[in-house]
């Protein structure tokens, strides 16, 4: 299966500890990636069901590549608006190619994907700007717990068929991420604050200037060069670029 999320934690003294040894791991990380130079980042938004395939395969390789991985959620409506892009849906013919495609991606990729009973109304009517907000709240104040939420959140809205818009719905997924009860009441509220408001604005921002047009969008920072690659199956291209060995959506010795 999925890789487990961290158990949950429920004591104010758990909840303690939590808060305390989550900005260590963040200055560790800060130095890992100083240290070997090298960037790969995955801007994704949890509306983007091929971002959710892309996610997976690049959290699987965060072992395998001698490169720093960071992820950055930002807002894929944002993306859509500003580079004049068109949702697939207002294609009826790829709209269909894209329902069938997902299906044959996930197989492959091994990604528990089962598509929402109405796809049209979970991606373009009821939207993730409520989710991607408060992912970026955890990213602001717990990055080491960014992949287990957003997961938790994928699960809800692609493999469960669940409203990702309510609050209750991102309160339990960020329980099952493992997050204590009254932080993740403290980032809900925190989620609607202009700073994560200008922090998701900002990476939506950053990603365009490189070029976005969709999502999953990557980035590598190598050699003084950022390139953009666009879509969930880059990988062999950018490990190519990157002098890295593709061993396809699932390396050897992994478990999807």
């Amino acid at each position: 299966g999925l890789p487990l999320a961290p158990p949950r934690a429920g004591s104010e003294g758990q909840e303690r500890e939590f808060q305390e040894t989550s900005g260590d791991r963040h200055s560790e990380a800060l130095y890992r990636m100083s240290a070997r130079g090298r960037v790969l980042e995955l801007f994704y938004d949890v509306v983007s069901p091929y971002s959710w395939i892309g996610f997976e395969v690049f959290c699987r390789y965060k072992p395998c590549w001698n490169i720093d991985f960071r992820f950055r959620p930002a807002f894929l409506g944002g993306i859509m608006k500003e580079s004049g892009n068109k949702p697939p849906a207002l294609v009826p013919n790829k709209f269909s190619y894209m329902v069938a495609d997902l299906q044959r991606l996930a197989k492959f990729c091994q990604v528990p994907l089962s598509l929402p009973h109405d796809p049209f109304e979970s991606m373009f009517e009821k939207g993730s700007l409520s989710a991607m907000r408060f992912i970026t709240a955890v990213q602001v104040s717990h990055p080491e717990l960014v992949e287990s939420v957003s997961r938790e959140i994928w699960m809800r809205i692609w493999s469960r068929d669940e409203d990702i818009t309510q609050q209750d719905s991102l309160f339990a997924a960020g329980i099952a991420a493992g997050i204590p009860e009254r932080t993740v009441q403290k980032l809900l509220e925190v989620a609607s604050t202009p700073e994560v408001k200008s922090h998701l604005k900002a990476a939506t921002d950053e990603v365009l200037q490189f070029g976005a047009f969709g999502m999953p969008t990557f980035i590598t920072h190598q050699n003084g060069e950022s390139l953009i690659f666009f879509g969930s199956d880059r990988f062999e291209l950018m490990a190519n670029y990157l002098g890295e060995k593709w061993m396809g959506p699932v390396p050897r010795g992994q478990v999807a």
